[in-house]
């Protein structure tokens, strides 16, 4: 029996909802809708027209980092030197504008400096064969070390002449009202999601992840794509880092402290695999809104702050669980 062009039509559509009902990202969002629906009842201050635009506003910058997480994740590695990377990009734009330059050759400076941190990593882990986690264990110390050394551990908040446009660029709202943070974690997550769905360089991200042997073995440049996804990993913590530094007026060498923790539950909790080969943009962008919302509703409700890192932890293994019986389901 001939299958007809609508009933393909329709296979193909349950098929896509399908597998947006199967994944792990559709219900992470169903929870961040369902706890605000229940945080603007249960509280006064929650739907507020101040707290949602300090919610995604605060949002954005594990998000960005998340998004650059993700791909080396999906690769099948991991970086935990995200938060010094993003501490020592944001001081050398402090130090180089406090200085005198321009705000252009304090981000370039910026920049170069994360790239640089993200081609080291991804030199020793690809080529030299070091474990990703103890290179970029060891960055974490040696980034955050650095950014010491460059002010002399003191707090920049003086930015030159160019001052006022820094604090303008990340604490400005230059489209309809919206936070410029999160405009430009919009641009860099459809960047993101485009990469990997659609470019040779996103397929040969997933391909690592999946099977690292079988895409050396299909001709896949297997340590120049590595070392890609680490440089992109640090440039999207050096980009967050000039938005911080815009955001709050001064960098401290405490900035980004933690922050791989929940950079690293942001990806995992939406939807990426730590064993590598699964991840999405909209994973993360997911994964850091939930994170968020649960840190701002612990104040809201009266719940000691301290609680913070078991609701991420337990959010954390509840993802992994969730997708370990999503695996177990797909072989039987």
């Amino acid at each position: 029996m001939a299958i007809t062009l609508d009933q393909t039509i329709q296979q193909r559509e349950r098929s896509w909802l399908s597998q947006q009902i199967g994944s792990q990202t559709f219900w992470v969002l169903l929870a961040v809708i369902g706890a605000c629906l229940f945080l603007s009842f249960a509280t006064d201050s929650f739907a507020t027209t101040k707290n949602l635009y300090n919610i995604t506003r605060n949002v954005t910058f594990v998000a960005i980092v998340a998004l650059g997480m993700t791909l080396v994740i999906i690769s099948g590695g991991i970086d935990l030197s995200v938060g010094s990377t993003l501490c020592l990009a944001s001081m050398v734009l402090a130090v180089t504008m406090h200085a005198g330059y321009g705000i252009g050759t304090g981000i370039a400076a910026s920049l170069a400096t994360a790239l640089a941190i993200g081609a080291f990593n991804g030199i020793l882990i690809a080529y030299l064969g070091f474990p990703p986690f103890v290179v970029t264990l060891g960055m974490l110390s040696v980034a955050r070390s650095l950014a010491m050394v460059a002010s002399n551990n003191t707090v920049v908040f003086e930015f030159g002449p160019d001052h006022q446009t820094l604090l303008s660029l990340g604490g400005g709202a230059y489209v309809f009202g919206i936070a410029n943070p999160v405009i430009y974690m919009i641009v860099l997550a459809l960047i993101t999601g485009y990469v990997l769905r659609w470019t040779r360089f996103g397929r040969y991200v997933y391909a690592i992840g999946g099977n690292e042997h079988a895409a050396t073995l299909t001709g896949v440049p297997v340590k120049p794509i590595k070392v890609a996804v680490y440089m992109i990993s640090a440039l999207a913590a050096g980009i967050a880092g000039i938005i911080q530094t815009g955001w709050l007026g001064a960098v401290t060498t405490n900035i980004g402290a933690g922050m791989e923790l929940q950079v690293i539950a942001a990806a995992v909790i939406g939807g990426a695999n730590l064993a590598g080969g699964i991840g999405t943009a909209a994973g993360a962008l997911v994964g850091a809104a939930l994170i968020e919302v649960i840190r701002n509703s612990l104040g809201l409700l009266g719940i000691n702050a301290f609680w913070q890192g078991t609701f991420i932890g337990g959010a954390i293994i509840l993802a992994v669980l969730f997708d370990r019986i999503r695996t177990l389901r797909l072989k039987n």
